[in-house]
């Protein structure tokens, strides 16, 4: 049996929560065939990386777009438009005729099967965070195979929002917690100061970044009480526009201050490596953000979280905002000074809530969720799965929830 992973996108956010199940797969059934895909040198890179963390290799096989036309239409659009995912798949329909099975963390690869004919190619999702968008639950879940999910939550949601059957999935906590976390190099690391982590999300219906983000900015730049650590969504700035589908918008992201780079009580990071290895989420004193799902990645260890609310959203009730329990909410930058303050002071009243959200989210045991994943998938193919001690590096040791503040 011949089984790919396949990691086909922009930016590298998507590769640790699926590459570590390959890891355990190498360990469990090593008479698997196993290959690692990438569609992008940044991307081939990444796996390098955590291979060379684990101390697992694995066959890695970087595709490319290879019709004439993909190459114009990419060089033409690509700004804008990810032309380059979708030719991915297109330009390479025999490596995936090869496959018997082809993991995936996002959805685009639902078109080998609805729109390229690979039927016989079973597809198994890997999600990737554990946030609430309500576009993490629909439909096309339930065209996957099988379906990995991290906690009660997103099990739930998926059966009931998106239809897919309970046997068609599998609860096996979140694999990226078996990598270690990253150490930041920041440069006011050691200032006695609480450091802030912003996290605005890429979505212009959502973000708080288009209408607010510059201000939240210029907040810090002239109260350095706090640290601040600037990490958005590594694909906010990925292109000159933001172009999104699950309601068609299009902004642009702009430029950062030249004042605010320079600032030594800021650190920017607009996509590196850091922005999604949890170095920030593991450093950061409290979390700033409106939908990202890494404020669930910060919460495994309660502190203070304060959601910008930059849409007038009606939010209570709403599960697709769930994690606004979480810490107080504001509508404008300009309340931030006392917010800040409020937020670590009333952090008690919302560390129960924090706890309950963790848990319905991630659904941890000792057996680390890479392994439980793994067999997961075993079981989904009809294969048998090795009793193995899980080979793991002294630096990594899996996150588990805290119920010790930061």
């Amino acid at each position: 049996m011949k089984i790919g992973f396949l990691f086909n996108h922009d930016q590298v956010h998507q590769v640790a929560h699926a590459l570590p199940i390959a890891f355990a797969l190498r360990r469990m059934a090593p008479a698997l065939e196993l290959v690692i895909l990438t569609g992008h040198p940044r991307l081939t890179a990444e796996v390098e990386r955590l291979m060379a963390v684990a101390g697992v290799t694995l066959p890695l096989c970087e595709l490319d777009v290879r019709r004439p036309f993909t190459r114009f239409a990419a060089r033409c659009l690509e700004a804008v438009v990810p032309v380059r995912k979708i030719g991915v798949l297109r330009d390479n329909l025999d490596l995936f005729r090869s496959l018997d099975a082809l993991i995936v963390a996002e959805k685009t690869s639902l078109l080998l099967k609805s729109r390229y004919g690979l039927h016989d190619l079973r597809l198994i999702h890997t999600r990737h965070g554990a946030g609430d968008r309500a576009i993490g639950f629909d439909k096309a879940s339930a065209a996957f195979d099988h379906v990995l999910v991290s906690g009660e939550k997103i099990r739930a949601r998926l059966a009931a929002e998106a239809g897919v059957p309970e046997e068609r999935m599998t609860v096996v906590g979140y694999p990226k917690f078996d990598l270690p976390p990253g150490r930041p190099a920041l440069r006011f690391a050691g200032n006695g100061k609480p450091t802030v982590l912003y996290n605005p999300h890429l979505s212009p219906h959502l973000s708080s970044w288009f209408k607010q983000g510059r201000a939240v900015l210029a907040h810090f730049l002239r109260d350095d009480r706090y640290n601040l650590i600037f990490a958005p969504h590594v694909m906010l700035f990925h292109r000159r526009a933001v172009l999104t589908i699950d309601r068609l918008r299009i902004d642009r992201p702009g430029v950062i201050d030249p004042a605010v780079l320079r600032a030594p009580n800021i650190h920017v990071d607009l996509g590196s490596t850091a922005s999604t290895d949890m170095s920030y989420t593991r450093a950061a004193d409290l979390y700033l953000g409106d939908v990202s799902s890494q404020v669930y990645e910060f919460l495994i260890q309660p502190r203070p979280c304060l959601f910008l609310d930059a849409h007038d959203t009606d939010w209570q009730g709403n599960a697709s905002y769930t994690h606004w329990q979480a810490g107080p909410v504001i509508r404008d930058a300009a309340e931030l000074g006392t917010a800040l303050d409020r937020a670590f002071a009333e952090h008690d009243r919302y560390r129960a809530v924090q706890e309950e959200l963790v848990a319905r989210s991630f659904d941890l045991t000792d057996e680390p969720s890479a392994e439980r994943a793994a067999r997961a998938v075993l079981g989904a193919l009809g294969r048998p799965a090795a009793s193995v001690a899980p080979l793991r590096p002294a630096s990594a040791r899996p996150l588990r929830p805290s119920r010790v503040a930061a």
